[in-house]
This record gives C-alpha cells, structure tokens and sequence, in this order.
C-alpha cells in the first residue's frame, strides 16, 4: 500500500524549520572540513617533492630511493582529489536530499537558492590539486 503523502509526515512548526537550517549548515561546515583536510594533503604533497628532492643536493649526500619523495608526494596529492570528489559529490547529494518534495514545507522555499562560494573554491580546488599532481607526474629530472 502506497502513501501519498511521501515517506513520511512532516509537520511545519518553527522546530522543525530550525532543525532543517541546522542540518542545511551541518552540510556546509562538512565541506568545509574535507575542503582543509584536502588543502593540506596537497600542499603536503607539493612540499615533500620539493623539499626533500632537494636535500641531497644540499647535504652532500646520496638517497637510497631517490624518486621515494615523487610518489609519496603524487599519493598525498592523489589522496586530497580523492578527498575532493568525494565530498563534493557527498554535498551535492545531500543538498538534493535537504531540497527533495518531502522537505519543501519546512525549508521555507520553494525552490533551492544559488549555491555557496563553498562549492566554487571545492571545484576550483579541484583543478589546482589536478595541476600539482600533474606537474609533479611530468617534471623534468
């Protein structure tokens, strides 16, 4: 037996409208989160290859595996895209689920405002940690 007034009733009071808004910046601040954490694996990534690709020059002295800081490098850099995509695929999911019809009375609108800068600067992120990875895949030794 099908009910048609969706999954389940949802009843328009004040509570219910803040507990939505609560969530609806519960999603954002979880972006905002998985957008630091990847900041930090790719700069860490970058600065690894950097760093430690030149300490033998600097030191006098011979690496056991000297392409070690490269790939440690391209995987903490891999890892923050990895951490990217994932959120922001997360966050479009979950801004789909908050926006559905079974939602629409207690959010107040009727239809979904423009997105956050949030969601920009995840994309944009995106594309400098794709930069990185790829000019440290493709230096020249």
């Amino acid at each position: 037996m099908t009910d048609e007034r969706g999954r389940f009733e949802v009843r328009v009071t004040s509570d219910s409208h803040f507990a939505w808004i609560r969530t609806r910046l519960s999603v954002e601040r979880t972006l905002m989160s998985w957008l630091r954490t990847a900041v930090a694996l790719i700069g860490f990534g970058f600065t690894i290859v950097q760093f430690l690709a030149r300490l033998p020059q600097l030191s006098g002295t011979a690496a056991r595996f000297p392409e070690a800081p490269r790939y440690l490098g391209l995987a903490l850099i891999g890892a923050g895209i990895m951490a990217l995509l994932v959120s922001a695929h997360q966050y479009r999911q979950m801004l789909a689920y908050l926006w559905a019809r079974d939602f629409e009375p207690i959010a107040g609108m009727k239809q979904a405002p423009i997105q956050t800068p949030l969601y920009v600067i995840t994309i944009a992120m995106i594309f400098i940690g794709l930069f990185a990875f790829g000019a440290v895949l493709f230096r020249a030794v």
